[in-house]
């Protein structure tokens, strides 16, 4: 399969990049129309008691959506803004698609008691469709903000979403105008020359294309949260480096075996594009654990990103040899080192390790652990306004009403629907739990009770009430519904089929590090290191923004859980990424020992022909989060975050010192399989074509 998309591209080199051509336009055209359809709808499970209950809302309840404007940085009993708030108050009344807008100064709550802010609720009429619906918050939000007061905010329901979506976009623009000069330049120092480092550039943006043309044709089908835009392009462009690094190495170094640059293609893609093929089936294996949980917004996630992989590893098997072999011939092959200067300082580390195989070990497994521990003590949320930077709308408005109003204050509450039948005791003992919940009937004999927990929407206080909630109405037709709710099942959801997942994921991976290694030994030990480093990273991110250690220095503050969305995000990543550089130093180690049979040599060259390019698609992956974790989004700071810290830890303690302690430790049995399934590996394996030695001895290098 890869020797004919190697010949099909260097045959054909200008037609394949008209197709990746047109390609782009689509993606930078049609595909960006995916900001206009994001959601925020994270905690949807589908299925579960809170989702029902909201549905079964959405058709009866003749409330819509709500908004929340807030009036403040003066005193607010003054009768000139008292008579803006008044007539702001009347007009929004008669906006189209507004059902309800109380009067703040005679409605209880409404009015800060320090005098100095006030809060105007907006509710909107059941049912309105998608484009009624904007045209009236657009026009409600409008007016209030025309209310003329040193500080006013509109944010709320779906006005956040929207807000998220603009800030998800503005971080995007930012984050590429940021990361890619700062790839450029780390890839002129890593190449020497601007014709090789621009090529992996130009997979990068086709691999953004694809993450935008991905997204698109997904929201066709389904939602698409306002965190894929950040996460799905952030891979797409480092991963689409990372393969084209490694590619285009590959390449210089044919170039050093032979002038006939077609023919450096042919060897560059049986080698190094087999690593490529199954390092994009691993990280796409590690997301289909996404896939087992019933979330919309976890499958969605797994299958944008998922497709986002495999369109970065096609570009570089097919649109990569097209370029090179249209190009390559100006590009200068990789220079010829003295024997023993080629990765010599990676050689060191290798034997260093080897040598010193038990006390690595006995040093570096201990402090892995020690960082994972506050993964014991991790808490997820779907979180709130203070997720956004301190610059956006809803995250102002959040501030104040904490700033002037008592805790509770324009809070979500937790809603009880109450389906007709119910005994009346229960709904007397769902009342007791809080006094002062409000009630509200509905069409057909049903009611709501809402009750605003004293603490955050979705905080301990809220989830403790949903559950004490559930447990008085025992059997009743009652459910319950609101953030909290959703947390609560979402949860439920994770514990519930996490076990699975992992199941999933670390079964794929098994098989395709079989296919790859003809070993059962390899894939087991690269599990458990990828395990320590992903469990490092993940306590890292839980100490900084769960208990508030350095989320400063990040923009950041502390915030007592992590977004729900991070945590499966980072594990499902990471763990692919992880096996990212594993595949890049096996394929070495393997190739040596097929040429030498030499196990102990093969651990050491196999780590100084590939440690450089590791190190510098590690060093341009951190690069690329990194830039990602300037836009202040909480979610994806800590997301951001953890990739970074999971790529450099794998990428040093791990592959540098980890992997040759354990294959020095293992030997010769590293490589060792039953019988039967060794028999199942020659005939159906996978194997990299080592490209052939040069009649003269010349010192190789990755």
């Amino acid at each position: 399969m890869l020797s004919a998309l190697a010949r099909a591209a260097t045959r054909r080199p200008l037609t394949v990049m008209l197709l990746w051509g047109l390609f782009l336009l689509l993606g930078f055209g049609l595909g960006t129309g995916v900001f206009a359809r994001l959601s925020d709808n994270v905690p949807e499970v589908p299925g579960t008691e809170s989702e029902s209950a909201a549905q079964y809302l959405d058709r009866t309840d003749p409330a819509g959506e709500s908004i929340t404007g807030v009036v403040a940085g003066t005193a607010v009993s003054d009768a000139t803004l008292r008579a803006e708030v008044e007539r702001a108050v009347a007009d929004v009344r008669k906006v189209a698609g507004v059902a309800a807008v109380p009067d703040p100064y005679t409605t209880p709550g409404l009015l800060a008691e320090d005098g100095k802010a006030l809060i105007v609720p907006v509710t909107l009429v059941g049912g309105l469709d998608d484009d009624a619906e904007e045209r009236t918050l657009e026009a409600a939000a409008d007016r209030l903000r025309e209310i003329d007061a040193p500080d006013v905010q509109v944010s709320g329901g779906p006005l956040l979403g929207q807000q998220l979506s603009e800030q998800a976009q503005e971080d995007v623009k930012f984050a590429e105008i940021v990361s890619l000069p700062v790839v450029l330049a780390l890839l002129l120092v890593v190449f020497g020359g601007l014709r090789s480092a621009l090529l992996p550039l130009v997979v990068a943006v086709s691999g953004i294309a694809g993450a935008f043309l991905a997204l698109f044709l997904f929201s066709e089908v389904t939602d698409i949260s306002v965190y894929a835009i950040q996460v799905t392009t952030m891979l797409g462009l480092g991963l689409a480096v990372d393969y084209a690094l490694l590619m285009v190495m590959r390449f210089r170094e044919e170039r050093r075996h032979t002038e006939d640059v077609v023919e450096a293609v042919h060897r560059t893609v049986a080698a190094a594009g087999r690593t490529v093929l199954f390092s994009g089936l691993t990280v796409a294996v590690s997301l289909t654990g996404l896939l087992v949980f019933p979330s919309v917004f976890l499958r969605s996630m797994g299958l944008a990103v998922a497709a986002v992989v495999v369109i970065d590893m096609l570009a570089a098997l097919t649109l990569l040899p097209a370029l090179l072999a249209r190009f390559g011939g100006r590009i200068p092959p990789a220079k010829v080192r003295a024997d023993g200067d080629e990765g010599r300082v990676f050689a060191r580390l290798a034997h260093f390790a080897a040598r010193r195989r038990f006390a690595v070990l006995a040093v570096a497994v201990p402090v892995l652990l020690v960082l994972a521990v506050p993964v014991a003590g991790m808490k997820i949320a779907i979180g709130d306004a203070r997720q956004l930077p301190t610059s956006s709308e809803a995250r102002q408005l959040h501030d104040t009403v904490g700033e002037h109003f008592p805790p509770g204050a324009g809070v979500t509450p937790v809603t009880v629907v109450v389906r007709p039948g119910t005994d009346a005791g229960v709904v007397e003992g769902i009342r007791a739990l809080s006094p002062g919940a409000a009630v509200r009937e509905l069409p057909g004999g049903a009611s709501v009770l809402e009750i605003r927990p004293p603490g955050e929407a979705d905080g301990k206080e809220a989830t403790d009430l949903v559950e004490r909630v559930r447990d008085v109405r025992g059997d009743a037709p009652v459910e319950v519904t609101g953030p909290a709710a959703r947390l609560v099942d979402f949860r439920e959801m994770l514990a519930e089929r996490a076990p699975w997942a992992a199941l999933t994921v670390l079964a794929g991976i098994f098989v395709l590090l079989f296919a790859f290694t003809g070993s059962v030994l390899l894939p087991l030990r690269t599990i458990v290191t990828t395990l320590l480093s992903l469990g490092a990273a993940l306590g890292a991110v839980v100490w900084v923004f769960q208990d508030g250690h350095l989320a400063g220095l990040l923009g950041a503050e502390g915030l007592g859980a992590l977004s729900l969305t991070a945590p499966p995000l980072i594990v499902a990543i990471a763990f692919g990424l992880a096996m990212d550089y594993e595949l890049f130093i096996l394929a070495r180690m393997r190739e040596a020992r097929e040429r030498t049979g030499d196990d102990a040599g093969a651990v050491v060259d196999g780590l100084r022909r590939s440690g450089r390019v590791v190190t510098c698609a590690a060093l341009l992956l951190a690069v690329v989060f990194a830039a990602f974790m300037t836009g202040g989004f909480s979610p994806i700071l800590q997301i951001g975050l953890g990739l970074t810290l999971a790529v450099l830890i794998d990428a040093t303690v791990v592959q540098m010192l980890l992997v040759p302690a354990t294959m020095s430790l293992l030997g010769r049995v590293a490589w060792w399989a039953p019988a039967p399934l060794r028999r199942v590996h020659d005939r159906f394996g996978l194997r990299e074509e080592p490209s052939e030695e040069p009649k003269r001895r010349v010192p190789t290098g990755v």
